[in-house]
C-alpha cells in the first residue's frame, strides 16, 4: 500500500499529482500500537522527547510502501506533528528504508504530499514531494534534483559539517 497527509485537501491534491505523474500517493495515518508505529517512535525518539519538553503529545503519522522496483525494499514514511515541530511549511516527513533488519533514513525532513513515481533511478522508485520536487536514488540515498543557488561559502560549510559528522561516527550520504 502506498502512503499523504491526513486532511482531505491534501489527499485530493496528492491524488491529482499522482494521476498527472502516473504515481501512487503515500497515505499516512495514525496507527497507534502497530509494529510500524513502534518502529517510527523509536526512530523519532528525539522529536518525541522535544515535543514532550514543550508539554505536547504529538501525533505520529506513518505509511509504508515498497521503494524498490522489485517491491522487496520497504519504505517507512514518518511524520511527527506538534506545534513545536511543525513550521510554516507544515510538518516534515522522514523516509526510512528497511535494510539488514533495521531502518536507515534515506530522505530527511521533506514537507508536502508525497508520491511514489513509476520512474526509477538505480533500483529505486523516484519520489515526488509537494507536486514538483523530484528526489532520485543515488549512492544509497535519495537526492534532490532541484538545483539550489550557490551561496558564498555554503558548499564549504556543508563539507565541513559532513567531515565533522564522519569523525563523530555518524554516517553521511553524499
Amino acid at each position: 500500500m502506498a502512503t499523504t497527509h491526513k486532511s482531505s485537501a491534501h489527499r485530493g491534491h496528492a491524488g491529482k499529482v499522482a494521476a498527472q505523474q502516473g504515481g501512487a500517493p503515500v497515505i499516512m495515518t495514525s496507527q497507534p500500537g502497530s509494529a510500524l508505529d513502534k518502529e517510527a517512535r523509536k526512530l523519532n525518539a528525539d522529536d518525541l522527547a522535544s515535543a514532550a519538553r514543550h508539554h505536547e503529545t504529538p501525533l505520529v503519522l506513518i505509511g509504508s510502501a515498497p521503494l524498490s522496483v522489485s517491491g522487496k525494499s520497504m519504505g517507512l514514511f514518518v511524520q511527527v506533528q506538534s506545534a513545536s515541530l511543525c513550521g510554516s511549511a507544515g510538518c516534515s516527513t522522514d523516509v526510512y528504508l528497511q535494510q539488514k533488519g533495521g531502518w536507515t533514513k534515506v530522505l530527511d525532513s521533506v514537507s508536502g504530499p508525497i508520491t511514489l513515481l513509476p520512474t526509477t533511478h538505480g533500483i529505486m522508485k523516484d519520489i515526488l514531494v509537494d507536486g514538483s520536487d523530484r528526489w532520485i536514488w543515488k549512492k544509497g540515498t535519495y537526492v534532490d534534483t532541484l538545483v539550489a543557488t550557490d551561496l558564498p561559502g555554503f558548499k564549504t560549510s556543508i563539507r565541513r559539517h559532513q567531515a565533522a559528522m564522519k569523525k563523530s561516527g555518524h554516517p553521511v550520504s553524499e
